[in-house]
């Protein structure tokens, strides 16, 4: 697929994080653009195509535009805007009192998300992906890796969607509609793989990087937390029992960070204590 050249003029920056920015269109309010960092060249290409499966398949999700290029050789990808749109972290920080309910609509979604079937040959398995990502991290120890290898593949297989990014940044709504966003890691498996994400955003997450990135202090991420378990899991269901389940899985996302960071990260490998 071949990059549609566009002048960064013609926009204005709207937001960033870990691997880019966002931009809205100057004077046409329905398009937005999601920029990488230089150097970044086939990671947009890829989550154009993915986002295209995606939205095909139906999950709410911006639909996803053109590959482009600026003239300064970033790469990325036009979506068309969900104009008023909020995400749900920045609506629990701005409006704490309703924390359960942003807590209880987030979870609604995920229970869609993952109780929907997709077709196995069209993406890619998330067992697949940590197996992957377990093999080239070199931080952990040969026996380290194999006693999470085998918690990877002992986690049971399930053919439904899961985000890959589950934080609660990624799901945003404008009146009575709801999107999930940011779905270049979109894959299929188990869902707690995906839960994972949310705890790990939730309780293991330091106090400056939430304030930073969620908009609230780490107290009300863990109220969020505290309201989304009973909705996704059951109002009967103790939290410490589902918090004593998710932490592994949370804790494998330290492989994705550390590939991201190059370095270790303690504070994450501490939620894998359990298997380790």
């Amino acid at each position: 697929m071949e990059a549609i050249r566009i002048s960064l003029d013609d926009y204005i920056l709207s937001g960033g994080g870990f691997n880019g920015e966002s931009y809205d269109h100057k004077t046409d309010p329905s398009v937005m653009l999601k920029l990488y960092f230089p150097g970044k060249i086939q990671q947009p290409l890829d989550e154009m195509i993915l986002a295209r499966k995606v939205y095909e398949m139906g999950i709410p999700t911006p639909e996803p535009g053109e590959y482009v290029v600026t003239e300064d050789g970033r790469y990325g990808i036009r979506f068309r805007r969900i104009v008023g749109k909020k995400s749900y972290s920045r609506a629990t920080g701005d409006d704490p009192e309703n924390v359960g309910k942003y807590a209880g609509e987030f979870a609604r979604m995920c229970l869609r998300l993952h109780s929907t079937h997709v077709d196995t040959s069209l993406f890619e398995n998330i067992k697949d992906r940590y197996h992957r990502l377990l093999e080239q991290n070199p931080f952990f120890t040969p026996s380290e890796k194999e006693r999470l290898g085998m918690f990877i593949a002992d986690t049971p297989d399930e053919d439904t969607a899961i985000h890959g990014d589950l934080q609660f940044s990624n799901a945003i709504f404008a009146g009575d509609k709801r999107y999930f966003i940011d779905l270049g890691d979109f894959c299929y498996g188990n869902h707690l793989f995906d839960i994972g994400m949310v705890y790990l955003c939730c309780n293991l997450s330091g106090e400056d990087f939430i304030k930073e990135t969620f908009h609230m202090p780490k107290s009300l991420a863990r109220e969020f937390w505290l309201k989304f378990v009973p909705v996704y899991f059951g109002e009967d269901t103790p939290v410490d029992e589902i918090d004593e389940m998710i932490r592994p899985y949370a804790g494998l996302k330290t492989l994705i960070v550390e590939r991201d960071s190059n370095c270790p990260m303690p504070e994450f490998r501490a939620a894998l204590s359990s298997i380790l």
